[in-house]
Formats: C-alpha cells, structure tokens, sequence
C-alpha cells in the first residue's frame, strides 16, 4: 500500500478549506443580510379610542361631576329667569332647547378648552405623543368623556323646562342623538380653542367666550334676534341640534327636518373633530 506524501496531504486539507470557504462567507453574508426584528403594530383607532376614553372617563369622574351640577343649575336659572319673559309657543321650545344643549356647552367646550389648553401649558401633550396611538383617538376619546358628563344634566334640565313650559315630554328620546352629535361638535370646537391657543389663559378665555355664545346664541329666540346675529347663529355648531330639539315639541313634528338639522349638527361634528385632530398634531410636534 502507498504512502500519501505529506505535501498531498496538506494540499488536500487546503483545498477542502478553500472550498468550504464560500460556504462559511455565504452564511456569513446571509446573517448580517436578514432583516431586523419587525416593531410593534401600531394601535388602531377604535381600541385606542377606548382606552382613551375610559381613562379619561376613570380620570375626571371626581373633579367634574360637581361642575356638571354647575352646569346645569344655571341652565335651570336661566329658564326660570326666562319664564317671566317667555309664556310659551314657539319661543318656550327655543328657551327649553337651547338651555338643555347649553349643559352639553359648559362641559364639553368650556371645560374641554381649558383641559387641553392646560394640558399643552403643562407639557402633558409629551406624554400622549409618547404612546403609539393616532391623534384622533386622543381627541376623540377625551372628547367623548367629557361629553359623556353631560347626560344626566341635559336630561333633567330638559324635563325641567318641559314641566315649567309645559311642554310635551313625549319626544324626549330625540336627546338621545342630540346629546352626542352636538356634544362632538362642541368638544372638537374646545379641543381646538385650548390646542390652538398661545397660551393658558387665552384658551380659558375662548372657551368662556364659546360658552357665552351659546348661551346667547342657543337660549334666546330665533325671532328677536337682529339679522347679523342670526348669521352668527347659523356659524355655532350646536344650533342645529338645538333646533332639531326643538322642532321636536311640535304637535307633529317634521321628522325629515329634524333628521336633515342632525346630519348637518352631525358633518360640523366631524369636521370640528378634524381640525381638533390637526391641532392636536401641530401642537404635539412643538
């Protein structure tokens, strides 16, 4: 049996080297080339719309709820006030409506402009541009929390005035969409007033200032209104749920008027909501 020389042998294990040398390169090249671990899906709008909502919700129980008894005391003042002046008709329905949405008013503009007014002042916007939510989760669920307050008091003040007016109380249900479509319409409004503005103070000045309008705007009667001021009622996003509200005390009342005053209550809402999305953005970025 022949020997292997050793020079053989050594080239044998060279080249055995050599050839699994682009093996080891491409697994080499493979590793560094696989792509990185993929991140987290970012959060959907309607679960973070939710969780949104219920911590707000769990977060302002305490502090708002005295504010809403606030709330709807001066809307019952201002319709015992009222009625010394107002004896029914048409201008009864105006005062009654107008007051209950002037509860939705005082919460969710009043309130929710100096929310976020001190929430952009205190660098509290950090913390939401932290989380992997969308912008309009934020607003739409601080929004609905706040509207949410709204409810118990719009009711009693509705049944209320029914009852000093004598009114008929058997529309009532009609509150069950007006609440929350001029309730959107008023919280975008005040998200957008205390996001948009410079400084604390001018964004409680806004929403005291929004607050009023509707208070005058909403309350007194259409008809004794001068012209300019009537135009400057069609402008407030709540008037049409007011005069859908309204319109629901007549006799027989015209439902497809009221259904179209809710569409339009419900396209302001939405658009309100947009620029309270928008200024949330701009105001976060800062």
């Amino acid at each position: 049996m022949s020997a292997i020389p050793l020079e053989s042998g050594v080239e044998s294990h060279a080249g055995a080297d050599r050839g699994r040398a682009p093996a080891s390169g491409t697994a080499e090249h493979r590793t560094d080339a696989s792509p990185a671990a993929p991140l987290a899906p970012r959060a959907r709008l309607l679960p973070a719309l939710a969780a949104v909502y219920r911590a707000q919700l769990s977060r302002a129980r305490v502090a708002r709820i005295p504010l809403l008894f606030v709330a709807t005391f001066q809307s019952i003042g201002i319709m015992i006030l009222m009625r010394g002046v107002v004896d029914g008709g048409s201008e009864a329905r105006a005062v009654v409506a107008g007051s209950s949405v002037l509860v939705v008013a005082f919460v969710a503009l009043n309130l929710l402009a100096q929310y976020f007014g001190q929430l952009r002042a205190g660098g509290g916007l950090d913390h939401y541009a932290t989380l992997p939510v969308p912008p309009a989760s934020v607003v739409l669920g601080t929004a609905g929390a706040y509207a949410s307050f709204t409810v118990p008091g719009t009711a009693v003040t509705a049944v209320f005035g029914c009852v000093l007016f004598g009114l008929p109380m058997a529309h009532l249900w009609v509150l069950a969409a007006v609440i929350p479509l001029a309730g959107a319409a008023l919280a975008g409004l005040g998200a957008a007033l205390g996001l948009l503005a410079p400084r604390q103070e001018l964004a409680t000045l806004f929403g005291q200032l929004g607050m009023s309008a509707a208070l005058l705007l909403g309350v007194l009667p259409a008809g004794r209104m001068p012209g300019p001021i009537a135009y400057a009622r069609d402008l407030l996003p709540s008037t049409y749920g007011v005069e859908a509200f309204a319109r629901s005390f007549d006799a027989r009342p015209d439902w497809g008027v009221v259904g179209l005053d809710l569409a339009v209550c419900a396209a302001v809402g939405a658009v309100s909501l947009a620029v309270a999305a928008w200024a949330y953005r701009r105001a976060a970025v800062r």
